[in-house]
């Protein structure tokens, strides 16, 4: 655990009180849209020396259907593979455009608005030379590209490898605030946040279709991360904070759960900050309106110790013989990069009760232990679902506990009136409880800030986390952390309902105590952090669907 002062904590907690969104008051943002001063939503480093990826052909590779079943044969580490683990994680996957009108980028990893604040890093050594060298990485979804920021001597480069094993390598994820705050203002923290999340789940999926396995590190204090990504020579409201480090296993051994530690001493910190660092990032924005309230709640949650309070923890595994897989019949490659956020829902479409309950299963961390197991802490977060269009399910409000352990807990923490009765023909090992049989479309749309989104999908749901325990527990630092699992959860979420033929989106904008309100929580014990709806979505026949790299007119790319 970090040592840290009480004030910590409570910042954090204030940050999350001041930035709910409420029926009176909405969180502070600037209050309209300054276009102006958009942000550009691709970072690149000027000057840097740039490596062009492969693509991919999405109609290879396993089912989707097969990354549940643990036994895909890994593909061989090298330039093809290393292009492949980018072009169906962080790449772009879509163009979308008005008729003689502007366009904009969609990818492969969704955020709030679009507005990709997260940014990702390659940190490797000999395994995919000649073509990628010992160094660190900027990844360019523009030009599916790495662009060099650290060439490392083979010394640097053996004594990290030395840390992390043969046949693996890291991947590092930042943030850059002022992409998501010059929207959504002072709770842009949090989105920000959910972004990680999805990134990291992103990265683990592309990793389980190729055989590999992704990992968070989390023994690595944000000054040591800084000065690998070399985020640490960035100034300014434009300046990236470092989020996370991962470990990619290319030859993985399903028997060792332990997380991996990786050690950077003062002197190993020296010769990484002493090492050339190519290129100068360009500027995203003319002007900027500052939010001093995130500037603080970064700060506060910064992890500074180097070690893991869960470090060694196992996560119990739930996995049945009864698994209900998904019946799709595409590859995974192809949901990957056909996964898009819907915009609206069409009020109409049904679930298949058996599907539901896959989906239900697989987003329990038992039934997919290798996505979930990315992150190296025991699960913190329940499903509170409003169901509204299941067929053969009562409508109403339910309970899904990703950790049979949270029962006792959260059976205490809301209304005792509720009726905890597992639905007819539900799997013995799905913790799904009926709560209210009653039909909650208008109240899904009222906690959702009025959107009918939340009541016009097949249904819609609050993630709700443990809160004040384990940020007590484990330190400031875990609250961003909390919104990493929510937004791991929505990724997943995400390719599920592609897998169905239907869509899904992320809510961000939800009154949060009125959540809990309606379950009567009545303190910081669990609180709501993001918000899902899923179902069959509308289609804006206005807009034209292009090649997501067609501007860099490569015949090859097969989704040209």
């Amino acid at each position: 655990m970090q040592t840290e002062s009480v004030s910590e904590i409570d910042s954090v907690f204030d940050y999350h009180q001041q930035t709910k969104h409420h029926f009176n008051r909405y969180a502070r943002a600037l209050g309209y849209m300054d276009w102006a001063n958009q942000p550009n939503p691709f970072r690149q480093f000027v000057g840097a020396p740039q490596i062009p990826l492969a693509h991919g052909d999405p109609t290879r590779g396993p089912f989707y259907r097969e990354i549940f079943q643990n036994n895909i044969s890994p593909e061989a580490l090298n330039f093809e593979s290393i292009s492949q683990l980018f072009y169906y994680s962080m790449a772009l996957s879509a163009r979308k455009q008005v008729p003689g009108g502007n366009g904009w980028s969609l990818r492969v990893n969704p955020s709030s608005g679009n507005l990709h604040p997260t940014e990702c890093y390659l940190i490797i050594g000999e395994a995919a030379k000649p073509e990628i060298g010992r160094g660190v990485y900027h990844y360019l979804p523009y030009q599916h590209a790495l662009e060099l920021r650290r060439p490392f001597e083979r010394a640097l480069c053996d004594a990290i490898q030395a840390q992390i094993g043969p046949g693996r390598f890291l991947m590092a994820l930042s943030s850059i605030y002022w992409r998501e705050s010059w929207k959504y203002g002072e709770r842009a923290f949090r989105y920000c946040h959910h972004d990680v999340g999805h990134a990291i789940g992103a990265i683990a999926m592309a990793a389980l279709a190729l055989g590999w396995r992704a990992q968070v590190i989390d023994h690595l204090s944000d000054e040591g991360l800084s000065a690998l990504i070399a985020s640490d020579r960035q100034e300014g409201i434009e300046a990236e904070h470092a989020d996370g480090l991962m470990l990619i296993d290319t030859l993985p051994d399903r028997s060792q759960s332990r997380p991996v530690a990786l050690a950077l001493d003062e002197a190993t910190l020296g010769t990484i900050q002493n090492s050339p660092c190519f290129g100068k990032e360009n500027p995203l924005s003319a002007t900027h309106q500052p939010w001093p309230i995130i500037d603080g709640v970064s700060e506060a949650s910064r992890k500074k110790s180097v070690t893991a309070p869960f470090d060694g923890e196992e996560i119990e595994s739930l996995r049945s013989s009864e698994a209900l897989l998904p019946v799709c019949d595409k590859k995974a490659f192809q949901i990957i990069r056909q996964r898009r956020s819907a915009v609206a829902m069409d009020g109409k479409t049904a679930l298949e009760k058996a599907v539901f309950y896959g989906m239900m299963q697989r987003l329990q961390p038992g039934h997919a232990p290798d996505f979930f197991s990315v992150l190296p802490w025991p699960p913190q977060i329940a499903l509170f679902l409003f169901v509204h269009r299941v067929s053969g399910l009562p409508a109403g409000l339910y309970v899904l506990l990703r950790d049979p352990s949270h029962e006792a807990e959260l059976r205490k923490a809301i209304k005792p009136i509720f009726m905890w009765e597992k639905p007819k023909d539900c799997p013995p090992d799905l913790e799904l409880y009926l709560l209210v049989p009653q039909d909650l479309k208008a109240i899904a749309k009222q906690v959702s800030c009025g959107q009918d989104i939340a009541a016009d999908g097949a249904f819609s749901f609050g993630m709700l986390a443990r809160f004040e325990g384990p940020i007590r527990e484990y330190g400031a630092y875990f609250y961003p952390r909390l919104f990493w699992e929510a937004g791991l959860i929505g990724q997943l979420c995400y390719l599920e309902a592609e897998a169905a033929g239907i869509r899904s989106t992320g809510i961000g904008c939800f009154f949060d105590d009125v959540m809990h309100d309606i379950l009567g929580m009545q303190d910081q014990s669990w609180q709501s952090l993001y918000h899902f709806t899923v179902g069959g979505p509308k289609e804006d026949s206005r807009l034209q669907s292009v090649s997501a790299y067609g501007h860099l007119q490569q015949s090859s790319n097969p989704d040209s």
